[in-house]
Formats: C-alpha cells, structure tokens, sequence
C-alpha cells in the first residue's frame, strides 16, 4: 500500500509545489517508484506546471477535478469519478510516465468555507476529513507513494491532506519570516493526529532557495539544525537557481537534468529525494 507524503507550508513562494513536482519524478525515473500526485491548492499551481493549463481548463470544464470530491460532500451528490480524474503520465519529462495526477482546481476556494461550515454542524473537529483518503482508497495499492500538495493553510481541504497523510515535510527557506510559523504547524499536525488517534510523522525541513553566500541564511539554518524541536533538517539543500525556477514551466523537458538544472541541481534533487526515501522507509 502506497505511503502518503503531505507537503506544507504556511508560508507561500518557498518552492513547495516544485520541490512536491521533483520528489515525484525523481522517486519515478531515478528509483523506479510509481507515483500519485494529488494538488490540494486552489492555485493549481502544480496542476498547471504538469499538464498545463488548456488540459485543465478541459478537465475543469469536465469536473474531472478534486474539486468534484468535496463539492460532493457539500451538495450530496457523487458527481466524482477517480479514475477518470487522475491524469495518467503527467510528468513533462519525456521517459517518465509513472507518475499520474489529481488535479485541482480554482473551485476549492468557494468550496472551502462551505466545506468548514459542515465541520461546524457536525461539532467535531475531525467532522469531513477522512473524505480524500475514503476517495483514494481503491488506488492505494497501485502507487508507492501518494505526495500530497497542500495549500498554505490549515483549512479543510488541508485536513483531508493530512488526515490520510503517513508523514509531511515543510519545505522553506532559511530565513527569518519563511521560517517563523513552523513551530506552529508541528503543533497543530500533532494535536490533529491526536484527535485522529494516530500518528503523523514529520519526516523533516527541506530547505530551498538557499544562498550559501548569505549570513542570514547560514545563521538561520544553523538555528534550525540546533532547535530541538525540530526533528530533521534534511540534506541536501536546494540552492537558489534560475533552472529550478524555470521547471515549474509547462513544456517538454528531455531529460530531469535539464529540467531541474546541470550544474549540481540535478544532483541535489537526487540525493534529497533518496534521503525522503530513506526517512520514509525508516519511520513511516
């Protein structure tokens, strides 16, 4: 059965999408995994980077979407069709195509408070967030990870994340304002695992945009490596690279090298998605 990654942060513009869209073609194409993607984020940024945004608007139109799901849930229906809505083979890298996709859609905004108002008539704080991982249950045998992209808040939608979610990791950046609501996010994680009577295993920090040339961020990441509350900074760390930021364009790449950067970005990604691999072995 596939082992569930969540991806979050509180803190937009510190990669989180990119780093998720990596994780799950490198886990693909350099050790033979078969991935699931699922974009909780409203922006679709994710959605967009990976099969573009004429497909989605096709999709959207469709509601061939993960919207679908939750409105569902809202308006008692069951419109939602899995397994025409997971996009097989969504990687824009040219020989990899295991790796599909649940794409989102700008529709979880509206849905969202609808979604938080159930919660409220329900009186339970866990009240509608098993709904993802119920949907996702009859393909959990086929993938070996499931990496979850969740927006950058801890609304219902990114309960449903976490709730199937074996373990999450926080990508930011070693400065002082990406790195602030950290502590926050582990406790809210841990008391929702609580109220769901299981555990959600941080797997670690994974640091991008990082400047080696920067005192503030060679003073923050030594911070975070010493924070005891922290269970792991994982290595490597990801550099700031114009290629990096190019990867999230929607066109066909050759190769994850060129894609993601040759000069040592492509190395980067390899070993830190070999260290996940090993983290999720280990502990998940």
């Amino acid at each position: 059965m596939a082992k569930v990654i969540t991806t979050i942060s509180l803190k937009g513009g510190v990669g989180k999408t990119t780093v998720t869209a990596a994780l799950a073609e490198f886990m693909a194409s350099e050790f033979g995994k078969r991935v699931l993607l699922v974009d909780l984020d409203s922006q679709i940024n994710l959605t967009t980077m990976l099969i573009g945004e004429e497909r989605w608007i096709d999709l959207n139109a469709r509601k061939l979407t993960i919207a679908t799901l939750f409105a569902d849930a809202v308006n008692g229906t069951s419109d939602f069709d899995l397994h025409s809505t997971i996009q097989k083979g969504a990687s824009t890298v040219k020989k990899i195509s295991n790796v599909d996709l649940l794409p989102s859609s700008l529709d979880l905004i509206g849905l969202q408070e609808e979604l938080s108002a159930l919660r409220v008539r329900d009186g339970s704080p866990v009240a509608g967030v098993g709904l993802l991982g119920a949907a996702l249950e009859p393909v959990k045998d086929f993938y070996d990870f499931i990496l979850v992209d969740c927006p950058p808040n801890v609304g219902p939608v990114t309960l449903n994340g976490l709730a199937m979610a074996d373990g999450y990791i926080i990508p930011t950046i070693p400065d002082f304002l990406s790195t602030y609501g950290i502590p926050q996010i582990q406790t809210y994680i841990e008391k929702f695992a609580d109220q769901l009577g299981r555990s959600i295993i941080e797997l670690g920090l994974v640091i991008t945009k990082y400047k080696s040339n920067s005192s503030v961020h060679t003073t923050v990441l030594r911070n975070l490596r010493r924070n005891q509350d922290i269970q792991h900074v994982l290595p490597p760390y990801l550099p700031e690279a114009n290629s990096i930021a190019m990867a999230a364009d929607f066109k066909p790449f050759g190769t994850l090298r060129v894609k993601y950067g040759n000069q040592g970005q492509y190395d980067k990604f390899k070993e830190l998605t070999r260290t996940i691999l090993t983290e999720a072995q280990a502990k998940l």
